[in-house]
Protein backbone atom coordinates (compact mmCIF):
# COMPACT_ATOMS: atom_id res chain seq x y z
CA UNK A 1 0.00 0.00 0.00
CA UNK A 2 1.24 3.46 -0.87
CA UNK A 3 2.17 5.41 2.27
CA UNK A 4 -0.20 8.18 1.20
CA UNK A 5 -3.07 5.64 1.18
CA UNK A 6 -2.61 4.91 4.88
CA UNK A 7 -5.82 5.68 6.75
CA UNK A 8 -5.02 7.84 9.77
CA UNK A 9 -8.57 8.34 11.04
CA UNK A 10 -11.61 6.14 10.44
CA UNK A 11 -15.05 6.98 11.83
CA UNK A 12 -17.48 4.08 11.36
CA UNK A 13 -21.26 4.61 11.56
CA UNK A 14 -21.17 6.66 14.75
CA UNK A 15 -24.19 7.90 16.68
CA UNK A 16 -23.30 10.78 19.02
CA UNK A 17 -25.19 12.92 21.49
CA UNK A 18 -25.48 14.46 24.93
CA UNK A 19 -27.65 12.97 27.69
CA UNK A 20 -30.82 11.89 25.86
CA UNK A 21 -30.31 14.17 22.84
CA UNK A 22 -28.90 12.51 19.73
CA UNK A 23 -26.95 14.92 17.52
CA UNK A 24 -25.11 12.71 14.98
CA UNK A 25 -26.71 9.79 13.14
CA UNK A 26 -24.62 7.01 11.60
CA UNK A 27 -21.81 9.16 10.20
CA UNK A 28 -18.75 7.54 8.61
CA UNK A 29 -15.62 9.27 7.31
CA UNK A 30 -11.92 8.68 6.89
CA UNK A 31 -8.70 10.64 6.43
CA UNK A 32 -5.53 9.41 4.76
CA UNK A 33 -1.97 10.61 5.13
CA UNK A 34 -1.25 13.96 3.44
CA UNK A 35 -4.97 14.66 2.98
CA UNK A 36 -6.82 17.86 3.79
CA UNK A 37 -10.41 16.77 4.38
CA UNK A 38 -13.28 19.19 4.96
CA UNK A 39 -16.24 18.56 7.27
CA UNK A 40 -18.80 21.24 6.55
CA UNK A 41 -22.36 22.19 7.44
CA UNK A 42 -24.38 24.89 9.14
CA UNK A 43 -24.81 25.55 12.84
CA UNK A 44 -26.23 22.54 14.64
CA UNK A 45 -25.25 20.09 11.89
CA UNK A 46 -23.04 18.03 14.24
CA UNK A 47 -19.56 19.10 13.10
CA UNK A 48 -18.24 20.07 16.52
CA UNK A 49 -19.78 16.99 18.13
CA UNK A 50 -17.83 14.76 15.74
CA UNK A 51 -14.68 16.71 16.55
CA UNK A 52 -15.25 16.19 20.29
CA UNK A 53 -15.66 12.46 19.74
CA UNK A 54 -12.44 12.23 17.71
CA UNK A 55 -10.63 14.18 20.45
CA UNK A 56 -11.85 11.76 23.12
CA UNK A 57 -14.10 14.30 24.86
CA UNK A 58 -17.24 12.21 24.30
CA UNK A 59 -17.83 8.53 23.51
CA UNK A 60 -19.93 7.25 20.61
CA UNK A 61 -23.30 5.75 21.46
CA UNK A 62 -22.85 3.40 18.52
CA UNK A 63 -20.09 2.78 16.00
CA UNK A 64 -16.31 3.07 16.27
CA UNK A 65 -13.57 5.65 15.90
CA UNK A 66 -10.11 4.37 14.98
CA UNK A 67 -6.96 6.49 15.05
CA UNK A 68 -3.93 4.91 13.36
CA UNK A 69 -5.80 1.60 13.38
CA UNK A 70 -6.62 1.58 17.09
CA UNK A 71 -10.02 2.20 18.64
CA UNK A 72 -9.89 5.36 20.75
CA UNK A 73 -13.16 5.94 22.68
CA UNK A 74 -12.49 6.17 26.38
CA UNK A 75 -9.13 7.92 26.06
CA UNK A 76 -8.80 11.34 27.64
CA UNK A 77 -7.86 14.29 25.40
CA UNK A 78 -4.33 14.44 26.85
CA UNK A 79 -3.89 10.74 26.04
CA UNK A 80 -4.99 11.47 22.49
CA UNK A 81 -2.34 14.20 22.30
CA UNK A 82 0.29 11.70 23.42
CA UNK A 83 -0.80 9.44 20.56
CA UNK A 84 -0.32 12.25 18.03
CA UNK A 85 -3.63 14.08 17.79
CA UNK A 86 -3.45 17.89 17.79
CA UNK A 87 -6.56 20.07 18.08
CA UNK A 88 -6.59 23.73 17.02
CA UNK A 89 -9.69 24.99 18.85
CA UNK A 90 -12.31 27.44 17.70
CA UNK A 91 -11.29 30.96 18.71
CA UNK A 92 -7.58 30.00 18.82
CA UNK A 93 -7.43 30.16 22.66
CA UNK A 94 -3.97 31.66 22.95
CA UNK A 95 -2.56 33.22 26.12
CA UNK A 96 -2.77 36.91 25.13
CA UNK A 97 -0.23 38.15 27.67
CA UNK A 98 2.43 35.64 26.69
CA UNK A 99 4.71 36.21 23.73
CA UNK A 100 4.10 34.51 20.41
CA UNK A 101 7.18 32.34 20.97
CA UNK A 102 6.03 31.22 24.41
CA UNK A 103 2.56 30.39 23.09
CA UNK A 104 4.06 28.21 20.38
CA UNK A 105 6.43 26.47 22.80
CA UNK A 106 3.46 25.41 24.92
CA UNK A 107 2.69 22.89 22.18
CA UNK A 108 5.84 20.93 23.10
CA UNK A 109 4.75 20.08 26.64
CA UNK A 110 5.00 16.28 26.27
CA UNK A 111 8.23 14.83 27.75
CA UNK A 112 9.21 13.13 24.46
CA UNK A 113 9.15 16.50 22.67
CA UNK A 114 11.11 18.68 25.07
CA UNK A 115 14.49 17.85 23.56
CA UNK A 116 13.14 18.79 20.12
CA UNK A 117 11.66 22.16 21.09
CA UNK A 118 14.32 24.28 19.40
CA UNK A 119 14.37 22.24 16.19
CA UNK A 120 10.56 22.17 15.94
CA UNK A 121 10.31 25.88 16.73
CA UNK A 122 12.70 26.57 13.84
CA UNK A 123 10.46 24.45 11.58
CA UNK A 124 7.38 26.44 12.63
CA UNK A 125 9.15 29.73 11.99
CA UNK A 126 10.33 28.52 8.57
CA UNK A 127 6.72 27.65 7.73
CA UNK A 128 5.42 30.96 9.12
CA UNK A 129 8.09 33.63 8.53
CA UNK A 130 5.59 36.38 9.37
CA UNK A 131 5.00 34.78 12.77
CA UNK A 132 8.73 34.76 13.50
CA UNK A 133 8.78 38.54 13.09
CA UNK A 134 6.42 38.77 16.08
CA UNK A 135 8.17 36.11 18.19
CA UNK A 136 8.72 38.42 21.17
CA UNK A 137 5.44 40.32 20.89
CA UNK A 138 2.44 39.57 23.11
CA UNK A 139 0.09 37.27 21.21
CA UNK A 140 -2.94 39.37 22.17
CA UNK A 141 -1.65 42.29 20.09
CA UNK A 142 -1.75 40.32 16.82
CA UNK A 143 -4.59 40.31 14.29
CA UNK A 144 -7.00 37.39 14.22
CA UNK A 145 -5.33 35.88 11.17
CA UNK A 146 -1.87 36.14 12.71
CA UNK A 147 -3.15 34.56 15.92
CA UNK A 148 -4.54 31.67 13.90
CA UNK A 149 -1.06 31.07 12.45
CA UNK A 150 0.33 31.00 15.99
CA UNK A 151 -2.34 28.47 17.05
CA UNK A 152 -1.45 26.23 14.10
CA UNK A 153 2.24 26.56 14.92
CA UNK A 154 1.57 25.57 18.54
CA UNK A 155 -0.25 22.44 17.32
CA UNK A 156 2.61 21.50 14.97
CA UNK A 157 5.03 21.50 17.93
CA UNK A 158 3.27 18.28 18.95
CA UNK A 159 4.56 16.57 15.77
CA UNK A 160 0.99 15.41 15.12
CA UNK A 161 -0.16 12.48 13.04
CA UNK A 162 -3.50 14.26 12.63
CA UNK A 163 -4.42 17.92 12.97
CA UNK A 164 -8.01 18.90 13.82
CA UNK A 165 -8.97 22.45 12.83
CA UNK A 166 -12.19 23.88 14.29
CA UNK A 167 -13.60 26.88 12.37
CA UNK A 168 -10.23 28.55 11.63
CA UNK A 169 -11.87 31.26 9.47
CA UNK A 170 -14.24 32.40 12.21
CA UNK A 171 -14.09 36.16 12.69
CA UNK A 172 -11.40 36.76 10.08
CA UNK A 173 -11.41 39.24 7.23
CA UNK A 174 -11.69 37.74 3.71
CA UNK A 175 -7.99 38.44 3.11
CA UNK A 176 -6.92 36.52 6.21
CA UNK A 177 -9.40 33.71 5.51
CA UNK A 178 -7.60 33.01 2.24
CA UNK A 179 -4.17 33.24 3.87
CA UNK A 180 -5.15 30.85 6.66
CA UNK A 181 -6.63 28.36 4.18
CA UNK A 182 -3.47 28.52 2.07
CA UNK A 183 -1.43 27.85 5.21
CA UNK A 184 -3.55 24.82 6.13
CA UNK A 185 -3.08 23.49 2.61
CA UNK A 186 0.71 23.87 2.98
CA UNK A 187 0.61 22.04 6.30
CA UNK A 188 -1.24 19.09 4.71
CA UNK A 189 1.21 19.03 1.81
CA UNK A 190 4.08 18.73 4.31
CA UNK A 191 2.61 15.41 5.46
CA UNK A 192 0.29 16.44 8.28
CA UNK A 193 -3.24 15.08 7.63
CA UNK A 194 -5.89 17.69 8.47
CA UNK A 195 -9.58 17.41 9.34
CA UNK A 196 -10.94 20.88 8.69
CA UNK A 197 -14.30 21.70 10.31
CA UNK A 198 -15.82 24.81 8.76
CA UNK A 199 -18.97 26.69 7.85
CA UNK A 200 -17.16 28.50 5.01
CA UNK A 201 -17.83 25.78 2.46
CA UNK A 202 -16.62 27.82 -0.51
CA UNK A 203 -13.10 28.08 0.93
CA UNK A 204 -13.08 24.45 2.03
CA UNK A 205 -14.01 23.22 -1.44
CA UNK A 206 -11.28 25.38 -2.96
CA UNK A 207 -8.42 24.12 -0.77
CA UNK A 208 -9.34 20.61 0.44
CA UNK A 209 -8.91 17.23 -1.25
CA UNK A 210 -12.24 15.76 -0.18
CA UNK A 211 -15.28 17.08 1.67
CA UNK A 212 -18.06 15.63 3.81
CA UNK A 213 -21.30 17.64 4.08
CA UNK A 214 -23.52 17.34 7.16
CA UNK A 215 -27.12 18.41 7.62
CA UNK A 216 -29.00 17.84 10.88
CA UNK A 217 -26.42 15.32 12.05
CA UNK A 218 -26.54 13.21 8.90
CA UNK A 219 -24.06 12.87 6.07
CA UNK A 220 -25.78 14.12 2.90
CA UNK A 221 -22.85 14.45 0.49
CA UNK A 222 -19.24 13.34 0.23
CA UNK A 223 -16.59 13.19 -2.44
CA UNK A 224 -13.67 15.02 -4.08
CA UNK A 225 -13.98 18.73 -3.37
CA UNK A 226 -13.50 19.65 -7.02
CA UNK A 227 -16.55 17.51 -7.87
CA UNK A 228 -18.75 18.75 -5.05
CA UNK A 229 -18.06 22.36 -6.03
CA UNK A 230 -20.33 21.88 -9.04
CA UNK A 231 -23.00 19.80 -7.29
CA UNK A 232 -26.50 21.35 -7.67
CA UNK A 233 -27.24 21.10 -3.95
CA UNK A 234 -23.99 22.81 -2.99
CA UNK A 235 -24.46 25.55 -5.58
CA UNK A 236 -27.99 26.29 -4.43
CA UNK A 237 -27.88 25.75 -0.65
CA UNK A 238 -24.36 26.95 0.16
CA UNK A 239 -23.03 29.08 -2.69
CA UNK A 240 -26.26 30.91 -3.54
CA UNK A 241 -26.00 30.08 -7.23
Amino acid sequence: MNQNDEVILKVESVDLGYSALQVVFGVSLEIKKNELVGLVGGNGSGKSTILRAVSGMIKPWQGRILFKGEEIPGLAPHEMAERGLAHVPMGRQLFPNLTVKDNILLGAYLPRLRAKRKANLDKVFSLFPDVEKFANVEAGSLSGGQQQMVAIGRALMLEPDLLLMDEPSLGLSPLYVKQVMQTIRRVADLGFPVLLVEQNIKQVLQFSDRTYVLENGKLVLEGPSSTLEGHPMIRKAYLGL
